[in-house]
């Protein structure tokens, strides 16, 4: 038997909109987490928004889920850290992978701006996942999109983290940005 090939996603996003649970909803194994609990020294340093009276931990370098898509494929899934100061893992856990989903909380979407700025910048494929929390959708794509200035080529999806079946939705709508991108490359 040969080696799988691997396929390496990033799930990227602003602090605690879901990337740590998109990650283990859609992992076939037990997801390697790096949640550290946030302490009165990170105050001032991190901006914790309307979250910090629910979520008491942060992930400090990445998350990592493995799906086994076939004997012969495997896609590995890296999430970031969504505060800045860990900003700097984003180039090596960007490196190598087909694309990205970016994953956005409506109720706080100026925290997802650095993650779509960085693709932007970066040229990674990305679609925008809309984490309809408690599956409630506060507003619609289209309105999601123009407030963060998304080309019109870029996928703007609807997804709920906690759901595997809504995940790989997301994953599969990038993987076929990510194709559609590489046939126009390659033209």
């Amino acid at each position: 038997m040969s080696n799988p090939i691997p396929v390496k996603i990033v799930v990227a996003g602003g602090f605690a909109v879901g990337k740590t649970t998109f990650v283990g909803s859609i992992s076939d194994i037990d997801p390697l987490t790096t949640e550290a609990n946030m302490t009165a020294v990170s105050e001032g340093v991190d901006d914790l928004g309307d979250a910090a009276t629910t979520k008491r931990g942060t992930t400090v370098a990445m998350d990592f889920g493995r799906v086994a898509l076939s004997d012969d494929l495997v896609l590995y899934v890296f999430g970031t850290p969504g505060q800045d100061r860990f900003h700097f893992m984003w180039d090596e856990l960007v490196r190598g992978a087909i694309g990205a989903v970016v994953l956005v909380d409506t109720d706080r979407l100026d925290a997802c701006f650095p993650a779509v700025d960085y693709m932007e910048q970066t040229g990674v494929p990305f679609v925008v996942a809309i984490n309809a929390f408690d599956g409630v959708l506060h507003h619609h794509p289209d309105d999601v999109r123009e407030a963060l200035d998304v080309p019109s080529h870029v996928p703007v999806v609807v997804t709920d983290a906690r759901h595997k079946a809504a995940v790989r939705d997301s994953i599969v709508a990038l993987v076929r940005h990510a194709m559609a991108m590489a046939t126009a490359r390659t033209g």
